[in-house]
């Protein structure tokens, strides 16, 4: 058992987990970072004020982005393939809100003045992409 563990603990896989873990916490940051920035309400600010909405929308965003940002990993080749990947994550999450946006009229406003609804068909929105998305980022037979 102790050997397992030596050989499952070697230095270049306890390298590789910090890196990658360090390059996905950066990326999960960034891309938080990218959608307040271009939704138009105002994410952290709703939910401090205790805007359950929001919080639902956001975090479901955050999920349909970390799903293939994990499924990235997995399979890339580099740190810079999962960099690249993980870019093409992020624009087809945002697509993804912008597109139920036209779906769903006013839906910035819905999630500010609280509307649950709006939030939850807009989190579960960003969940499935994020699947559809994970499942259509794996390596090419």
């Amino acid at each position: 058992m102790l050997d397992a563990l030596r050989l499952s603990l070697n230095s270049q896989a306890v390298l590789a987990f910090l890196v990658y873990i360090v390059v996905a916490a950066i990326l999960f940051a960034l891309f938080q970072f990218v959608y307040t920035r271009l939704t138009p309400h105002k994410e952290f600010e709703l939910i401090r004020e205790g805007n359950t909405a929001a919080a639902l929308a956001l975090g479901g965003a955050l999920i349909g982005f970390a799903i293939p940002a994990s499924n990235i990993i997995t399979y890339s080749v580099s740190v810079l393939d999962a960099v690249v990947w993980a870019v093409i994550a992020a624009v087809v999450q945002l697509l993804a809100f912008f597109a139920t946006s036209l779906v769903l009229k006013g839906l910035s406003g819905r999630i500010a003045r609280g509307e649950l609804a709006s939030a939850i068909y807009a989190g579960c929105v960003a969940i499935s992409v994020g699947l559809l998305n994970a499942a259509c980022m794996t390596p090419a037979a």
